[in-house]
Protein backbone atom coordinates (compact mmCIF):
# COMPACT_ATOMS: atom_id res chain seq x y z
CA UNK A 1 0.00 0.00 0.00
CA UNK A 2 1.22 3.55 -1.15
CA UNK A 3 1.15 6.11 1.71
CA UNK A 4 1.07 9.56 2.40
CA UNK A 5 4.41 11.87 3.22
CA UNK A 6 3.46 13.40 6.47
CA UNK A 7 2.65 16.92 6.84
CA UNK A 8 5.60 17.38 8.97
CA UNK A 9 7.97 15.99 6.48
CA UNK A 10 6.16 18.02 4.19
CA UNK A 11 6.02 21.33 5.80
CA UNK A 12 9.84 21.40 7.31
CA UNK A 13 11.66 19.51 4.57
CA UNK A 14 9.87 20.79 1.30
CA UNK A 15 8.22 24.19 2.32
CA UNK A 16 8.84 27.03 -0.20
CA UNK A 17 9.01 24.63 -2.89
CA UNK A 18 6.02 26.28 -4.21
CA UNK A 19 5.58 29.21 -5.83
CA UNK A 20 8.00 30.98 -8.04
CA UNK A 21 10.59 31.50 -5.48
CA UNK A 22 13.96 29.29 -5.55
CA UNK A 23 14.19 26.77 -2.74
CA UNK A 24 16.64 27.74 0.12
CA UNK A 25 16.71 24.34 1.21
CA UNK A 26 16.10 22.47 -1.67
CA UNK A 27 18.19 19.04 -2.08
CA UNK A 28 21.87 18.80 -2.61
CA UNK A 29 23.09 17.52 -6.03
CA UNK A 30 26.56 16.19 -6.45
CA UNK A 31 27.52 19.21 -8.84
CA UNK A 32 26.86 22.71 -8.16
CA UNK A 33 26.87 23.47 -11.80
CA UNK A 34 23.88 21.88 -12.37
CA UNK A 35 22.08 22.89 -9.61
CA UNK A 36 23.05 26.31 -11.21
CA UNK A 37 21.15 25.03 -14.08
CA UNK A 38 18.38 23.92 -12.78
CA UNK A 39 17.57 26.90 -10.72
CA UNK A 40 17.53 29.12 -13.97
CA UNK A 41 15.57 26.35 -15.81
CA UNK A 42 12.38 25.38 -13.18
CA UNK A 43 9.93 27.58 -12.11
CA UNK A 44 9.63 25.78 -8.39
CA UNK A 45 6.10 25.32 -8.97
CA UNK A 46 5.92 22.13 -7.62
CA UNK A 47 7.32 21.13 -4.22
CA UNK A 48 10.47 19.19 -4.48
CA UNK A 49 12.29 15.80 -3.53
CA UNK A 50 15.88 14.68 -3.29
CA UNK A 51 17.08 11.56 -4.74
CA UNK A 52 18.49 10.60 -1.43
CA UNK A 53 14.42 10.47 0.18
CA UNK A 54 13.02 9.03 -2.73
CA UNK A 55 15.89 6.08 -2.45
CA UNK A 56 14.25 5.74 1.04
CA UNK A 57 10.47 5.50 0.56
CA UNK A 58 10.40 4.49 -3.44
CA UNK A 59 8.38 1.28 -2.69
CA UNK A 60 5.90 3.08 -0.43
CA UNK A 61 4.76 6.32 -3.19
CA UNK A 62 4.04 5.96 -6.76
CA UNK A 63 6.87 7.37 -8.95
CA UNK A 64 6.05 8.51 -12.45
CA UNK A 65 8.58 8.63 -15.60
CA UNK A 66 7.28 12.05 -17.47
CA UNK A 67 9.75 11.84 -20.23
CA UNK A 68 9.55 9.72 -23.89
CA UNK A 69 8.54 6.15 -23.97
CA UNK A 70 12.43 5.93 -26.22
CA UNK A 71 13.72 7.34 -23.05
CA UNK A 72 11.87 5.16 -20.55
CA UNK A 73 13.06 1.77 -22.23
CA UNK A 74 16.30 2.76 -22.10
CA UNK A 75 16.61 2.99 -18.23
CA UNK A 76 14.38 4.03 -15.62
CA UNK A 77 13.97 4.28 -11.80
CA UNK A 78 12.98 0.98 -10.84
CA UNK A 79 9.30 1.02 -9.98
CA UNK A 80 8.49 3.80 -12.20
CA UNK A 81 5.16 3.85 -14.30
CA UNK A 82 5.82 5.64 -17.62
CA UNK A 83 3.43 8.48 -17.23
CA UNK A 84 4.94 10.78 -20.49
CA UNK A 85 4.63 14.30 -21.48
CA UNK A 86 3.80 14.65 -25.09
CA UNK A 87 1.33 11.90 -24.93
CA UNK A 88 0.43 12.70 -20.99
CA UNK A 89 -3.26 11.06 -20.32
CA UNK A 90 -4.60 12.23 -17.29
CA UNK A 91 -6.57 9.09 -17.16
CA UNK A 92 -3.43 7.23 -16.46
CA UNK A 93 -3.51 8.35 -12.69
CA UNK A 94 -7.42 8.27 -12.44
CA UNK A 95 -7.47 5.03 -10.15
CA UNK A 96 -5.13 6.87 -7.65
CA UNK A 97 -6.17 8.58 -4.75
CA UNK A 98 -6.18 12.48 -4.84
CA UNK A 99 -3.68 11.85 -1.43
CA UNK A 100 -1.83 9.56 -2.60
CA UNK A 101 1.55 10.45 -3.08
CA UNK A 102 3.23 11.21 -6.61
CA UNK A 103 6.84 11.77 -7.26
CA UNK A 104 7.83 12.47 -11.31
CA UNK A 105 10.91 12.72 -12.77
CA UNK A 106 12.22 13.59 -16.29
CA UNK A 107 15.93 13.92 -17.65
CA UNK A 108 16.35 17.20 -15.19
CA UNK A 109 13.03 18.03 -13.66
CA UNK A 110 11.60 20.43 -16.27
CA UNK A 111 9.01 18.09 -17.88
CA UNK A 112 7.88 16.25 -14.69
CA UNK A 113 7.32 19.60 -13.05
CA UNK A 114 5.14 20.51 -16.11
CA UNK A 115 3.04 17.12 -15.41
CA UNK A 116 3.26 17.89 -11.86
CA UNK A 117 1.69 21.38 -11.89
CA UNK A 118 -1.29 19.33 -14.10
CA UNK A 119 -1.76 17.05 -11.32
CA UNK A 120 -1.92 19.61 -8.72
CA UNK A 121 -4.53 21.63 -10.83
CA UNK A 122 -6.75 18.20 -11.07
CA UNK A 123 -7.05 18.08 -7.13
CA UNK A 124 -3.37 16.05 -6.62
CA UNK A 125 -2.34 16.96 -3.26
CA UNK A 126 1.46 15.24 -2.47
CA UNK A 127 2.72 15.57 -5.79
CA UNK A 128 6.81 16.22 -5.68
CA UNK A 129 9.01 16.75 -8.47
CA UNK A 130 12.24 14.86 -8.38
CA UNK A 131 15.37 17.56 -7.85
CA UNK A 132 17.89 16.97 -10.64
CA UNK A 133 15.22 13.66 -11.64
CA UNK A 134 17.02 10.85 -13.23
CA UNK A 135 20.21 12.08 -14.09
CA UNK A 136 21.22 12.99 -10.29
CA UNK A 137 19.87 9.99 -9.47
CA UNK A 138 22.27 7.93 -12.08
CA UNK A 139 24.82 10.39 -10.53
CA UNK A 140 24.37 8.98 -6.79
CA UNK A 141 25.30 5.57 -8.68
CA UNK A 142 21.45 4.65 -7.59
CA UNK A 143 20.17 1.74 -9.82
CA UNK A 144 18.31 1.93 -13.58
CA UNK A 145 16.46 -0.90 -15.09
CA UNK A 146 15.48 -1.00 -19.10
CA UNK A 147 12.36 -1.75 -20.59
CA UNK A 148 12.64 -5.51 -19.81
CA UNK A 149 13.29 -4.77 -15.90
CA UNK A 150 17.03 -5.84 -16.23
CA UNK A 151 19.69 -3.95 -14.50
CA UNK A 152 21.49 -1.16 -17.14
CA UNK A 153 24.01 1.64 -17.23
CA UNK A 154 22.73 2.99 -19.84
CA UNK A 155 20.82 6.87 -19.51
CA UNK A 156 19.11 7.99 -22.71
CA UNK A 157 20.49 11.71 -22.08
CA UNK A 158 17.64 13.23 -24.83
CA UNK A 159 20.50 15.15 -26.46
CA UNK A 160 24.25 15.66 -26.65
CA UNK A 161 23.86 18.95 -25.03
CA UNK A 162 22.00 17.29 -22.18
CA UNK A 163 24.11 14.84 -21.21
CA UNK A 164 26.72 17.13 -19.64
CA UNK A 165 25.08 17.10 -16.83
CA UNK A 166 25.30 13.19 -15.94
CA UNK A 167 28.42 12.88 -14.34
CA UNK A 168 31.21 10.90 -16.79
CA UNK A 169 31.74 7.18 -16.19
CA UNK A 170 28.45 6.74 -14.05
CA UNK A 171 26.45 5.53 -16.71
CA UNK A 172 26.16 4.71 -21.00
CA UNK A 173 25.02 7.88 -22.56
CA UNK A 174 22.56 7.50 -24.93
CA UNK A 175 20.27 10.34 -27.00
Amino acid sequence: MKFTISSFFFFTILAGACGQEIPQGRPQLTNPAFDNKLVNLLDFTVPLIGVKELKNIQDEVYVFDTRNEEEYEVSHIPGASFLGYKSFDPGMVQNLSKSDTIVLYCSVGYRSEKIGKRLIQMGYIHVFNLYGSIFEWTNQNYPLVDKSGKATHQVHTYNQNWSQWIEDGKAEKIW
